[in-house]
């Protein structure tokens, strides 16, 4: 068996925990929804620190709990970090220490990994103590510490909730660096948007104790039946690579799966792998290619589904471009019906906004 098997039911008092996950054995799984919806239950099942009254946690062929055969792991005996919204960092220890403590969890008791400290960014902290570091050189810290562990699968929740603006900008370039170069699973936990377009490869949408929607992030946040599609945010996520930069004019192409896109200059070399992230509201339709217009983004695509009845005053329509990517474009539903709109229909979505996310 492969991926993660994640089922639990747990009732708290008036709230009712019952979730069953399949999830991949790689990646960051993101959980997402407000406030209250079960996030970090999950998280503390998954890590047996609340009990289920009905649970299974499963990595690949290792079983951590099975309430129907009577198995269970205690904490300390499932090979997991796990990365709280505060760092709690031993005080009275240098980050050295911190993360030596750490890695004397492991049966190799081994010191600290000079890859990841340099992922991190940790290297020249290494003597400083808890107390002269930033918020964000903390939560960098405690999350080589979890890392040191060597665990099998990393738990994050809500790492940037304590955070200011600076901070939060200030320690997503090191998670994205963590993104692309950990080869175990992440079960990362968020109520901001941002860091799921930032960082998940699949998402699973929760509200009221329950998954309402999960899948890969491109699947989930482009289908007219999620959650985030009645939203200002409704957005989809590419991943893309950089194909070139026309230094004459400032500008990057990009390839995302085929689709060629243009953007203001980013610093990358090509063949760098980037990810884009973009807004419904920024993608206008057209039934003839337009000329003369100042938006450089203009694809054929086709109109795959819509979303909004006589009694919405915007419309969300699915497109799928030629190269079989996925957009979103939020119209009026004026707009929907003096273009006639219908599924099928071949026209063409201008795109006024490609922003660089990762």
């Amino acid at each position: 068996m492969s991926g993660i098997e994640a089922r639990f039911r747990l009732q708290l008092a008036s709230f009712a925990l019952d979730v069953s996950l399949d999830l991949p054995d790689k990646g960051v799984s993101v959980l997402f929804g407000p406030s209250g919806c079960g996030k970090t239950t999950v998280l503390r099942c998954a890590a047996g620190l609340s009990r289920a009254d009905e649970g299974v946690m499963r990595i690949g062929d290792a079983c951590w709990q099975d309430s129907e055969t009577g198995r269970w792991l205690p904490t300390h005996r499932r090979p997991l970090g796990y990365v709280f919204q505060e760092p709690s960092l031993f005080p009275h220890l240098s980050v050295r220490g911190n993360l030596s403590f750490a890695g004397r969890r492991t049966s190799r008791g081994r010191q600290p990994d000079r890859k990841l400290l340099a992922l991190l960014g940790i290297e020249p902290l290494m003597d400083r103590m808890p107390a002269a570091l930033s918020g964000g050189e903390r939560q960098r810290v405690a999350i080589a510490r979890a890392l040191s562990t060597a665990p099998q699968l990393l738990l994050m929740d809500e790492p940037l909730a304590a955070l200011d603006a600076a901070r939060k900008s200030e320690i997503l370039p090191y998670l994205e660096r963590l993104h692309r170069e950990l080869s175990i699973p992440v079960l990362y936990v968020t109520h901001a948007l941002d860091e799921v377009a930032r960082l998940a490869d699949h998402l699973v949408l929760m509200a009221d104790g329950r998954v309402r929607m999960a899948g890969p992030v491109g699947e989930v946040m482009a289908s007219l039946d999620s959650p985030l599609a009645v939203t200002d945010q409704a957005s989809v996520v590419l991943d893309a690579r950089v194909s070139g930069h026309d230094t004459a004019y400032g500008l990057t192409r990009l390839d995302a799966n085929g689709l060629d896109l243009w953007t203001a200059r980013v610093g990358c070399e090509v063949g760098r792998r980037l990810r884009l992230r973009i807004h419904a509201r920024d993608v206008s339709l057209a039934l003839f290619r337009p000329e003369g217009s100042s938006i450089t983004n203009i694809v054929p695509a086709v109109v795959e589904a819509m979303a909004g009845d006589d009694d919405d005053m915007q419309c969300l329509v699915r497109l799928r471009t030629g190269s079989g990517t996925h957009l979103l474009a939020r119209i009026t539903r004026r707009s929907r019906d003096l273009l006639a709109l219908e599924t099928g229909m071949v026209i063409y979505a201008q795109i006024k906004a490609v922003v660089p996310i990762a």
